[in-house]
């Protein structure tokens, strides 16, 4: 009855309260709609969860590099690699919301980010390890009957750049001919 006199949650409390809910939802055993709906849910915030962490990671370790250069140059030691976090807060609507991945998966497409961004992986190859991360996550541990696609950001843009390619090679082969 006086809940608008509480304050707002602390994130220490929403962070705890997604972890309960993925394991809640891997623990799921029934096939009822309900059951299903849950599965499909989580397996949507898991997917924007490894989409930020991928980002993350490519974030953080363009700036680790650009610190660690700086720290050579002057003779000092470079600051400790930078690590994935468990929880990433994902927009849903108006709303913020607190997402859980176990520490193995967050490390994992954090890793894939970062190596992304070092070049280490190509745009395909970043693509198939988020997606197999994706589907180990959805499928295995979730139980989702189909895939949900990650990454769609850079799908897009591997696209459009194929897209652009194509009309460069038409033109230099109407010059050409």
């Amino acid at each position: 009855m006086f809940s608008i006199f509480k304050g707002a949650e602390s994130p220490e409390v929403l962070k705890k309260r997604a972890k309960q809910a993925y394991e809640k939802v891997v623990e799921l055993t029934a096939d009822t709609f309900e059951a299903n709906r849950m599965r499909r849910g989580m397996a949507l915030l898991c997917c924007a969860h490894l989409d930020k962490t991928f980002i993350s990671g490519a974030e953080r370790m363009a700036d680790w590099q650009q610190m660690a250069a700086f720290a050579v140059a002057k003779s000092e030691e470079p600051p400790p690699l930078p690590k994935a976090d468990c929880y990433q807060k994902i927009r849903s609507g108006k709303t913020d919301i607190w997402a859980y991945l176990p520490t193995e998966y967050a490390e994992s497409a954090f890793l894939f980010g970062a190596k992304y961004q070092r070049t280490e992986l190509s745009s395909e190859q970043a693509i198939t390890a988020m997606q197999q991360l994706a589907d180990n996550i959805c499928m295995s541990e979730i139980g989702l009957g189909f895939e949900i696609v990650v990454l769609k950001f850079l799908r897009q843009e591997l696209t459009q750049s194929e897209k652009a390619s194509d009309v460069e090679e038409d033109l230099s082969g109407l010059s050409n001919g």
